[in-house]
């Protein structure tokens, strides 16, 4: 029932700006669902927030709304590291 965490990342160099953003969709322990977002400079452990949704298509309409948000800031997907 988990899906694959989406990794985005943004790097400019002029700026000094190296930094990711990961949004994973998984169930919580009250038979609903959570958004779990994950931020900050690449390299460091970020920071964390979680959003509960009662349906897992409320969280995964907002993980898309999200996205789109960083793509238009210049965040780019990318292949997460195994």
């Amino acid at each position: 029932m988990d899906t694959e965490p989406l990794l985005l990342t943004r790097r400019d160099p002029v700026r000094n700006m190296a930094r990711f953003y990961v949004l994973t969709v998984e169930p919580d322990l009250f038979e609903g669902t959570a958004l779990t977002r994950n931020w900050g400079r690449i390299g460091t452990k970020g920071r964390t927030c979680i959003e509960l949704f009662r349906t897992r298509q409320e969280a995964e309409h907002r993980l898309a709304a999200i996205a789109r948000s960083k793509v238009r800031r210049g965040y780019r997907a990318t292949e997460k590291a195994s």
